[in-house]
């Protein structure tokens, strides 16, 4: 029921209530105890006096829509039924007005405001002008009652922009980490294929005397061209809200072989060594550790083309240990100048990949003057 009753709209809601208290305006034991504030002498119930009551109940119905309106109408039957002495208990809707425009009125609300005091001074001066027995001092106390209606009401509202405030943070933090997490992505996946195919096109001037080793390298490179073109299809298919993305299509550290397989391919020699008994580390933590040998072995593609290259893989009890080193550099190697530039983001996203499993990844020089990226994934529950 409270689920129903939230879901219908705030016009039938408020109007609900207005019509409540337009019934009980005439009620006798809350007539004679309503919102007072004149005490004239009470005059018999006349039309004029329905016309007031009615303005300050079933006017709340649009105390949200339009908060600002509704409070000039309200007070107006307010004012009436004050000044003609009329008993009912439809003054209360005063108070629910004025709560409704500090808690909805998003235009005008100092104005609006400013209004509202002038209007009670004036009903004051009207009042006392009418003969009125109030004391200077109760016109100070209702006006302070008046008032934390429209202070709980700012109140509500402060509260409402805050948490709608937080949500737009939270929103905009999502977006960015999803950014984030597609230019990661967008990195691995292709960064590994075009390096190695710069690689093997550079290489290729150098192969025009060897017609079946330049064959072969126009091969690698239309090849690697084709699988960076599908894999950046499927990650572009992610995005399709339509699509529903294939399960297991992850690469996994199964898929190691093939990524030697096509950075030998590319020219670089590249040995697997394997420490330990296999584990399921769960596809999150084998994405990462693929994801960290991609990286590594495109580094060396563009630092250390032609270097040998040993991918270690050790499974120990705290984690996965991943070291992918290349040898020392060797001064009769390429010219200074050609490797292939990077952007830094490498590095700094497989660190974050790992961390997000409690672990930690560091790259830098080996001592035989090499270079070795080491990771460590901890072993969790399967994702």
């Amino acid at each position: 029921m409270s689920r129903w009753w939230r879901s219908c709209s705030v016009l039938l809601r408020d109007g609900t209530a207005g019509v409540a208290l337009a019934l009980l305006a005439f009620l006798p034991p809350l007539a004679a105890n309503g919102t007072r504030l004149g005490e004239l002498p009470h005059r018999p119930i006349d039309a004029l006096a329905v016309a007031a009551a009615l303005a300050q109940s079933l006017t709340l119905a649009g105390r949200r829509r339009w908060p600002a309106a509704g409070l000039a109408i309200v007070a107006a039957g307010f004012a009436v039924q004050e000044l003609r002495g009329y008993p009912t208990f439809a003054g209360a809707g005063l108070l629910l007005a004025l709560y409704s425009v500090a808690a909805h009125q998003d235009r005008f609300r100092r104005p609006v405001a400013t209004a509202a005091v002038v209007a009670y001074i004036g009903l004051a001066v009207a009042l006392h002008a009418a003969g009125s027995p109030t004391r200077p001092q109760d016109y100070v106390i209702f006006f302070c009652l008046i008032s934390s209606c429209w202070l709980a009401g700012a109140w509500v509202r402060r509260g409402r922009l805050a948490e709608a405030e937080r949500r737009r943070a939270a929103a905009a933090a999502a977006r960015a980490e999803e950014r984030s997490r597609i230019a990661r992505e967008l990195h691995d996946v292709i960064t590994h294929h075009v390096t190695a195919m710069v690689v093997q096109a550079d290489a290729a001037p150098y192969l025009a005397t060897a017609p079946d080793r330049l064959a072969a390298s126009l091969t690698a490179i239309s090849g690697t061209g084709r699988r960076a073109l599908g894999e950046l299809r499927e990650l572009l298919g992610v995005l399709d809200p339509d699509r529903v993305a294939p399960r297991g299509d992850t690469p996994s550290l199964d898929a190691l072989g093939d990524l030697l397989a096509r950075t030998r391919a590319a020219g670089q020699p590249v040995e697997l060594v394997e420490e330990g008994g296999r584990r399921d580390l769960g596809s999150g933590r084998e994405l990462a550790a693929y994801r960290v040998v991609q990286e590594a072995l495109t580094n060396a593609l563009k630092y250390a083309a032609g270097r040998a290259t040993v991918v270690r893989l050790a499974y120990r009890a705290d984690g996965l240990h991943i070291d992918v080193t290349n040898a020392p550099a060797d001064t009769s190697a390429r010219p200074a100048g050609s490797a292939v530039g990077g952007s830094g983001r490498g590095l700094q996203g497989l660190r974050d990949r790992v961390e997000v499993f409690g672990g930690e990844l560091s790259a830098g020089p080996s001592p035989d003057g090499g270079f070795t990226v080491a990771a460590r994934i901890p072993v969790g529950e399967p994702a």
